[in-house]
């Protein structure tokens, strides 16, 4: 037995050295023997990619389900702690906004009572007209409007304009079945307003830039960045408290004023009818005598 086992390892030993010796130039010609294959036979090649990377897909879904499902119970969590933050939030606004719909609705009673006693009257209620925004011109010379409605629809020059968010201008020039409108920055444009908290009166003038500024102030005039410029309704085109803009910049060279409409963005506006009748013979803005365009000044009260 001791004689048969050391013959096996004399037999094994070169052997082993012998396949330890070419394993090593055995794997390098393995690697390029695939890459050769590679590349003579790219199709082969990917069609092996694909069916490896399909028997390995289930086994990666399988591990990756846990983690997606860890990482969905996080999301989850923090989505909850935003929405109760701001449940929250909400309800802290709700509960000054109802504070502040009593007190509304105490001063309109009370409004309503005062004007009364005192006589005052009524204001009549504006005609809208909306109409589309079909061109614009915001040039160095002139910032206006094309609205496609014009008198066919109840359009009349001198009457307001405003937005979603506050007055944008007046109709200026009107045609049948379109109208222009003078923007608040045109450098002809002349607007009266008042600082809302301190009911400074003032023009809102427009200098072709992309904010106006407030002239015409008295001298002992106080204003504050981020006040609310509202009309003052004034000459009576325009109702009083219709929103315009607030205060961006008070400096030696003038008071800046940022307006709440955005021009580059407006597609629909409408036209506000105040009562411009009343005071204006708006029937002879359009009806030339002798050649030339006449205002009439009615007598109605």
């Amino acid at each position: 037995m001791e004689q048969r086992s050391s013959s096996l390892l004399r037999v094994a030993a070169p052997l082993k050295s012998l396949v330890q010796r070419f394993t090593y130039l055995g794997l390098i010609f393995a690697t390029f023997g695939l890459m050769l294959l590679g590349r003579l036979d790219a199709v082969l090649i990917d069609r092996v990619r694909i069916e490896v990377t399909d028997a390995v897909a289930p086994v990666l879904e399988a591990l990756s389900r846990p983690v997606a499902t860890v990482a969905n119970g996080i999301n989850n969590f923090k989505d909850l702690s935003a929405i109760r933050q701001d449940n929250q939030r909400l309800k802290q606004e709700n509960s000054r906004l109802m504070q502040w719909q009593t007190v509304a609705r105490k001063l309109q009673a009370e409004n309503t009572i005062l004007k009364t006693l005192v006589g005052v009257a009524q204001e009549e209620k504006a005609k809208y007209i909306t109409a589309r925004v079909i061109a614009a011109s915001r040039s160095t010379f002139s910032h206006s409007i094309i609205a496609n409605e014009g008198q066919n629809a109840g359009l009349r020059k001198g009457q307001a304009v405003i937005s979603a968010n506050g007055l944008i201008g007046r109709v200026s020039e009107v045609s049948d079945n379109s109208a222009r409108i003078l923007l608040l920055t045109d450098i002809i444009s002349r607007i009266p307003v008042i600082v809302e908290s301190t009911r400074t009166r003032a023009i809102l003038a427009g200098g072709n830039t992309g904010r106006p500024h407030l002239i015409h102030l008295t001298p002992d005039a106080k204003i504050s960045p981020s006040e609310r410029i509202v009309t003052s309704g004034h000459g009576g085109a325009f109702a009083p408290g219709i929103p315009i803009g607030v205060v961006a910049s008070v400096r030696e060279g003038g008071i800046e004023v940022q307006l709440f409409t955005d021009f580059d963005q407006l597609e629909y506006v409408r036209i506000a009818d105040y009562g411009l009748d009343f005071f204006v013979d708006t029937s002879a803005l359009n009806a030339p005598k002798n050649g030339k365009y006449r205002v009439g000044i009615t007598g109605k009260k």
